[in-house]
């Protein structure tokens, strides 16, 4: 084999076909009659700035989303923008204690963690230009930016958040909901996420893309590369979490729930996952979980690098079983991407994963360590059952969460703000 066509057969940029998606290539998976109603509903929104807010640039469901729209709603002519807050390692701290106190999870909290949120609030209100029409705010981080409203009376101010606060702490909650009130309006996931709130709420469903790199179809040729590179053989049946290294993605109780598995069945698992500049508390996790696999050769820890589009797809369609045992969850868009690939999922009834998983019919929703084990050994030994749920679960995800739907709800969001009379009559 010549080196040039040795580099060929390792290079996985080749399979990469997400720089060339165009809004009408999404035709074959929600027909042309969507297509043409978003460039219906983009035109009405000429003229309009929309300037998107959140904490990162990379890693993450919000930076993920939006690093696909943006691009689609440029070609659709909207001017949609996007900024990033500073902060450093203290204001992370805090915001990631904010993110589990929301989800309920007990980490002491005290005023001198307020006191640095907002001192990292006013350099970022000193520094950030707010120049949209439209102020597209992302999660808790950067929530205190409201206080610039005034700057721009004409504006208007959305607070979109991406996490489950059904049941958060009170006194995190008191200290946000003094900014979400001054908002026109709030953005949630599912309808059993939200808090009761004096200002609108919108329930819009986050999605996946069909034509990034982590959702497009891959060859075999492609999959067998991964699996090469990361040592993985297909001898045994494989289940996999894809998620960052997490407590509330529990992956030691993903470890407990696979080793119950294979008492019964020889298989492996991989657990892949990357980190956010926004979460300092990963690499502890990552260090429990290697400890917590104590040297099994059929536990694959994989910490990926960002941009390791190909490399997640290919994991997950190498997978029998998928799973996401999230003690807390969002929406769990890997849980949308491994049902968009057909495979049969087992996931916690947390956050959004019960508006994706119809229990037994569009994949497996379990509750406990042994729920998660015995609903494995299930899908590993039918395997036909298991290819059903798959199919069930790709034509859901196709039907209510995919970009195009996103895209929709988010232009009606937008248009409502200024012209109530016309989203009445569409």
């Amino acid at each position: 084999m010549s080196k040039k066509e040795d580099m060929q057969d390792t290079d996985l940029s080749q399979y990469s076909k997400s720089a060339t998606a165009k809004i009408h290539d999404y035709e074959q998976f929600v027909g042309k009659a969507m297509v043409d109603n978003l460039r219906l509903l983009a035109d009405r929104l000429k003229g309009k700035v929309i300037q998107n807010i959140n904490s990162t640039a990379v890693g993450g469901g919000v930076a993920e989303i939006l690093i696909r729209m943006i691009p689609l709603l440029h070609e659709l002519g909207v001017d949609a923008r996007w900024d990033v807050i500073k902060g450093g390692e203290q204001f992370f701290e805090v915001t990631k204690k904010i993110h589990n106190l929301l989800h309920g999870r007990l980490d002491p909290i005290g005023k001198h963690d307020f006191d640095i949120f907002m001192q990292t609030s006013a350099v970022n209100i000193r520094e950030i230009d707010t120049y949209g029409d439209i102020m597209f705010i992302h999660d808790p981080q950067p929530i205190a930016l409201i206080k610039k409203r005034a700057l721009k009376k004409s504006s208007k101010w959305i607070w979109r958040c991406h996490v489950d606060v059904s049941k958060p702490d009170p006194e995190v909650w008191s200290f946000l909901k003094k900014f979400i009130v001054k908002y026109d309006a709030s953005v949630f996931s599912a309808p059993n996420f939200s808090q009761r709130l004096p200002i609108p709420q919108m329930l819009i469903s986050p999605s996946i893309d069909p034509l990034s790199d982590k959702n497009i179809e891959l060859p075999q040729k492609a999959i067998d590369m991964v699996l090469k590179k990361y040592n993985i053989h297909k001898d045994k049946p494989i289940i996999t979490q894809i998620s960052r290294f997490d407590y509330l993605k529990d992956p030691v109780g993903v470890i407990q729930a696979y080793r119950l598995v294979k008492k019964y069945i020889d298989c492996q698992l991989i657990l892949a996952g990357g980190t956010a500049t926004d979460d300092p508390e990963s690499m502890k996790v990552l260090e429990e979980v290697k400890t917590s696999a104590a040297q099994d050769k059929d536990i694959h820890i994989l910490l990926l690098p960002s941009g390791s589009n190909i490399e997640i797809n290919a994991l997950q369609r190498a997978s029998d079983v998928v799973i996401q045992k999230s003690l807390k969850e969002g929406f769990g868009l890997t849980v949308t991407e491994a049902l968009w690939k057909g495979k049969p999922v087992v996931a916690s009834a947390v956050g959004g994963i019960p508006l994706q998983i119809k229990h037994k019919y569009s994949g497996m929703l379990c509750h406990t360590i042994e729920g998660a084990a015995f609903a494995i050994k299930q899908l590993l030994n039918s395997p036909e059952y298991a290819k059903q749920l798959g199919s069930n679960a790709r034509e859901h995800v196709r039907l209510n969460f995919l970009l195009t739907r996103h895209i929709k709800d988010y232009l009606l969001l937008f248009l409502s703000l200024y012209h109530q009379n016309d989203i009445i009559n569409l």
